[in-house]
């Protein structure tokens, strides 16, 4: 065994010395130094990673004040990082300010912010949707932003669905039909994942504007208009679905033919709506 020589001991005690009035880094300590160096990244890509990132930390004070902080960023993608990850959090104490990010001038950003006050409940996220899936005001008002106007583009609509990689439009069961689509330069996924969102509205305006969707163009919207009348338990709406049993395509006669049935159920046995509504939770985001 190596012992230490009288000339190297002061060496050696000076290093515990110092080891004692510097204590090594906490793993903890490590994490939030990797966070903070990220949001202070000058690529915007790598902001935007380091925000999202603190959707993972609920309750944290800290990281709810970088998220809320990253709500005014210069960049657009940073913005829709902190909102998503607001909604992620949980964070009923930031719902004032994601409702200010949807007068955002970038539609992403709203577009992201509604989708985190609809997964917090607050009905102005619902707004949105109806406004991407109607084209119209849901309260009648002017758009107040840039952003709002871009939601009437589609070409734009589809750009930016491209552009965020589509992380923060609630795809569900699309999956990569959706993406197929939005390759196509076709913002129909986008639309129909608006019709999605608008399921839990109670709003009866929402569930006349799904109705009006049946009749879109695009498969894919009719398709998730008709899960969203579904998922809303209005056996009101059996006979808007009834034409859709004829529809040309073959997954949204199914689909119509599940929500009838479904319906009908409900009708018959308002009870079930418990059991229906606890299978029908929405499923994670993403494609």
């Amino acid at each position: 065994m190596r012992t230490l020589s009288r000339g190297s001991l002061p060496l050696f005690v000076f290093a515990l010395a110092s080891s004692a009035a510097f204590p090594a880094e906490s793993p903890e300590q490590a994490g939030w130094k990797t966070l903070q160096a990220g949001m202070q990244e000058n690529n915007p890509e790598r902001r935007a990673r380091a925000v999202r990132a603190l959707g993972l930390l609920p309750g944290d004070p800290r990281a709810l004040g970088l998220a809320e902080h990253a709500l005014k960023d210069e960049k657009a993608k940073v913005r829709v990082a902190a909102a998503t990850a607001l909604g992620e959090m949980n964070s009923q104490a930031s719902i004032p300010k994601l409702r200010t990010a949807l007068f955002d001038n970038d539609a992403s950003v709203i577009l992201a912010a509604a989708a985190s006050l609809v997964s917090l409940k607050d009905k102005r996220g619902y707004e949105i949707y109806y406004d991407v899936l109607t084209g119209e005001r849901k309260t009648g008002k002017e758009r107040a932003s840039e952003g709002r106007k871009l939601l009437e583009d589609p070409k734009r609509m589809t750009e930016l669905g491209l552009e965020e990689g589509v992380g923060f439009i609630p795809f569900a069961g699309l999956g990569m039909t959706a993406f197929g689509a939005l390759t196509k330069n076709d913002v129909a996924p986008v639309r129909a994942a608006a019709a999605r969102l608008l399921s839990s509205d109670p709003d009866p305006r929402s569930g006349e504007a799904l109705g009006a969707a049946i009749g879109d163009k695009s498969a894919i919207v009719r398709v998730a208009a008709l899960e969203a009348i579904a998922k809303r338990g209005d056996p009101a709406l059996i006979s808007d679905i009834q034409p859709a049993l004829l529809d040309r395509d073959d997954f949204v006669r199914y689909t119509a033919a599940a929500a009838i049935i479904r319906l009908s159920r409900l009708e018959r046995e308002p009870g079930l709506r418990v059991s229906l509504d606890a299978v029908s939770r929405p499923r994670s985001p993403g494609l």
